[in-house]
């Protein structure tokens, strides 16, 4: 997720990279490929980075949040902004974890940022004010679409949007293996599956019927589209779907528990 936030920030030119730094525990290759693929700055002096910095992006594994955050705890003041892009921790334990009334945001972006399509919400802490917001909602707006939700909402958001496109990247998965075993060239099924899962989303976003009429228009009586739909009901597709997010969203919850 840094990886795909960073890229995106990079390409659409929203910072220079060398404004961008980065910090990991004790992985020096991955900060070198970093600063090779973007150009960004693998971090040296630490402590000067992250006392000197405007921003300070979290993006560690859930587990790893505390541990971070009470190395720099020190380091950080509360003119700064704190972005977490960590799932299923709150804002008040970042807060906490630091030591101090520091303005937190806390987003989801998905991995779609990379190539400046992430669906990103986001909302603020206790010490987070509108102008917080607006500045981390124009970082995100250069990578995607943003939308402001409340906190206790973020482990639905985390479990639809951040996870979705692993959702649809399997679908498409499916929809591949099924085309080879019938006898379509991959690459030419890989194209048209593609453009298909484009075209529909764009359908979606510019059309105003709700996504139940457009796959009404799309089935025809008795038709080919037709067949495909009742085996995905025979299959129960919608239920697993619903369970998919709902088990997504529970795990949320947990790593929020568990850190």
């Amino acid at each position: 997720m840094a990886e795909a936030v960073i890229a995106g920030i990079v390409n659409q030119n929203v910072l220079e990279s060398d404004q961008i730094y980065v910090i990991n525990k004790e992985n020096r290759q991955r900060l070198k490929e970093l600063h090779e693929l973007y150009g960004v700055n693998g971090c040296t002096d630490r402590e000067k980075v992250v006392s000197g910095a405007d921003i300070i992006v979290i993006a560690t594994k859930p587990k790893d949040v505390k541990n971070a955050l009470k190395e720099y705890a020190q380091l950080i003041a509360e003119t700064q902004l704190i972005v977490s892009v960590v799932a299923g921790v709150s804002t008040d334990s970042i807060a906490k974890s630091i030591g101090k009334k520091v303005p937190v945001i806390r987003t989801m972006p998905n991995t779609s940022a990379m190539i400046g399509y992430s669906a990103t919400a986001m909302c603020k802490g206790e010490y987070a004010t509108n102008s917080h917001v607006e500045q981390a909602r124009r970082l995100f707006e250069a990578i995607g679409t943003v939308s402001i939700v409340e906190e206790e909402k973020m482990h639905v958001v985390t479990a639809v949007s951040g996870s979705g496109p692993a959702y649809v990247y399997y679908l498409v998965e499916a929809m591949l293996e099924a085309a080879k075993e019938e006898g379509l060239d991959e690459a030419v099924a890989k194209q048209l599956i593609t453009q298909t899962i484009i075209g529909a989303g764009n359908m979606l976003k510019v059309r105003t019927e709700s996504p139940q009429v457009l796959r009404e228009n799309v089935t025809s009586p008795n038709g080919t589209t037709a067949a495909g739909l009742k085996t995905l009901d025979a299959y129960r597709f919608k239920d697993a779907v619903i369970e998919c997010v709902k088990s997504a969203t529970r795990r949320s919850e947990e790593l929020g528990k568990e850190n």
